[in-house]
C-alpha cells in the first residue's frame, strides 16, 4: 500500500544547473516487489498531488522520471499522469519480453517518455532506438575523448542522454559539455571549487532584507517597515509584484507599500523575505540549491503544522529555508547565525539538528537525500508515511510557484 512507502526524489539538472525534472523512487520497508495494486495506489497519490482539477499539471515544464517494472504498465492510474511530462525508466533486459515491448510501444505512441537503463550504447538496434526518448549513460572521465565521439551521434537525434553517478563538479561540467542532462544525487549540496574565490557574506540587497526581517520579528510599526522598503526600489517593486500576483486574487492592484504590508501581514511577510534572502545571493550558487532550500523550508513546515502551534510551524519554515543559507552565502553557518537573529530552537536545529525542530528538518533532508533514516525519523515524530509523502510532493509544487515569483 502507498502508506507503507516513502517517496524520495532526486533532481535532474541541465547544463545550467537548473532543475528540469525529478526522479521519484519508493523506499520500502521490505524487499518484496510492489504489486500492481500497490503501484497503482502510488501513482494515484502522485497524480492527486501534482494535478489540479482546473489548472492541470502543477510542476510547469518539469519532467517526472519513474523507475518502472513491467507490472506498472498494468496500473490504470498511469494514464492519469500527463504523458508529455512523464518519463518511464525501464531496464534493457525487460524489453526481451514481447508483452513488455508491446506495452512500451503503446505508451510511446501515447506520448510518454521512455528512458533506457542498463544498455550498451554501441549495441542498441534501430527498433529500440525508435522507442526511447532518453538513455542513461555513465560518464568515464578516463575515457572522455572516446565518449565525446560516441555521444556526438546521439546529439543529432531526438534522444536525450541522461548521466548518473556524477560525483564531482568536474564530472558535471564534462557532462554539460557533452550535452547531457544529469541526475546529481547529493552533489548539488557540495560547494563548487571556484566558490572559494567568490565574495563571501551578505550583499547590499540582503542587508536590507535582514533589516526588514528583524523589524518584522519585533513587530515594528508599518511606518518603520515602509521606511526601509523605500530605500530599495528593487525590493519595493518585488513586494508589489508579489502581492499583485494571481495567487492573491485581488480585484484591483495594490500601489502603496503601506497597503501591501497591511494586506500581506507580518508572518507571510517574514516568510517571503526569507525566500528573497536566498534568491538575492550573489555568491554564484546554483539554481538547484535555491530551489532545494525553498522545498526544504516548506516541507519542514508542513510536517510540523498538524503537530505544533502555528508559530512553531512558521519557525520550521525558516529552519528549513536557512539550512542551506551557509552554502547560498558561502559562509559558515555560525557566521550566518551571528548575522541573523533567530529563535534559539531554530539555531539549534540549524547547527546540530537537535531540539524540538531538529527531527523535522532531518526528515525533510532524508527524503531529498535518499536516506534510510526517513522511516525511523517519521516514526519518532508519529507522522505517517502518507503524511510525509503528501507534505513532500505539495512542497515541490509550492516551491515551483514561489521560486518563479521571486525571480520575476
Amino acid at each position: 500500500m502507498q502508506d507503507a512507502n516513502f517517496i524520495l526524489r532526486e533532481p535532474l539538472l541541465n547544463s545550467k544547473q537548473q532543475v528540469i525534472g525529478y526522479e521519484l523512487s519508493w523506499q520500502q520497508k521490505n524487499t518484496e516487489p510492489l504489486s500492481v495494486e500497490e503501484l497503482n495506489s502510488l501513482l494515484e497519490f502522485v497524480a492527486e498531488q501534482f494535478i489540479h482539477p482546473d489548472d492541470g499539471w502543477m510542476l510547469g515544464e518539469s519532467l517526472l522520471f519513474l523507475e518502472t517494472v513491467p507490472e506498472l504498465f498494468q496500473a490504470p492510474a498511469l494514464k492519469l499522469l500527463p504523458s508529455k511530462n512523464i518519463v518511464l525508466t525501464i531496464r534493457r533486459s525487460y524489453l526481451a519480453d514481447e508483452a513488455t515491448l508491446e506495452a512500451v510501444k503503446e505508451l510511446r505512441g501515447q506520448g510518454y517518455g521512455i528512458c533506457l537503463r542498463g544498455a550498451d550504447i554501441n549495441r542498441i538496434d534501430k527498433t529500440i532506438m525508435g522507442l526511447i526518448s532518453h538513455i542513461e549513460v555513465r560518464l568515464s572521465a578516463s575515457d572522455f575523448a572516446a565518449q565525446a565521439k560516441m555521444y556526438a551521434a546521439f546529439k543529432q537525434s531526438s534522444i536525450r542522454m541522461v548521466a548518473r553517478q556524477v560525483l564531482t563538479w568536474q564530472d558535471f561540467d564534462a557532462c554539460a559539455a557533452l550535452g547531457l542532462d544529469t541526475f546529481v544525487g547529493k552533489l548539488h549540496l557540495t560547494p563548487r571549487p571556484e566558490q572559494s574565490t567568490q565574495p563571501k557574506g551578505i550583499n547590499a540587497a540582503q542587508t536590507v532584507i535582514l533589516q526588514l526581517m528583524e523589524l518584522v520579528r519585533k513587530n515594528a510599526d508599518i511606518a518603520a517597515l515602509e521606511a526601509v522598503l523605500r530605500r530599495d526600489a528593487g525590493l519595493s517593486y518585488k513586494l508589489l509584484q508579489y502581492i499583485n500576483s494571481a495567487g492573491f486574487g485581488l480585484r484591483s492592484p495594490i500601489q502603496s507599500l503601506k497597503h501591501a504590508v497591511q494586506l500581506l501581514g507580518y508572518s507571510p511577510l517574514y516568510r517571503w523575505l526569507s525566500v528573497l534572502l536566498a534568491t538575492a545571493s550573489s555568491s554564484g550558487y546554483s539554481p538547484v540549491l535555491m530551489e532545494t532550500a525553498i522545498v526544504r523550508g516548506r516541507f519542514a513546515e508542513m510536517l510540523g503544522v498538524p503537530q505544533l502551534p502555528k508559530g512553531d510551524a512558521e519557525n520550521l519554515f525558516v529552519a528549513g529555508m536557512f539550512s542551506l543559507l551557509d552554502r547560498l552565502l558561502n559562509v559558515p553557518m555560525e557566521r550566518v547565525l551571528a548575522t541573523v537573529q533567530l529563535p534559539e530552537m531554530v539555531s539549534q536545529a540549524l547547527l546540530t539538528r537537535e531540539g524540538a525542530y531538529g527531527p523535522y528538518l532531518s526528515l525533510a533532508e532524508a527524503c531529498e537525500l535518499n536516506s534510510a533514516l526517513a522511516g525511523s525519523l517519521a516514526e519518532s515524530l508519529h507522522i505517517t508515511p502518507q503524511d510525509v509523502n503528501r507534505a513532500h510532493l505539495s512542497s515541490l509544487v509550492w516551491a515551483k510557484n514561489v521560486a518563479a515569483a521571486a525571480k520575476s
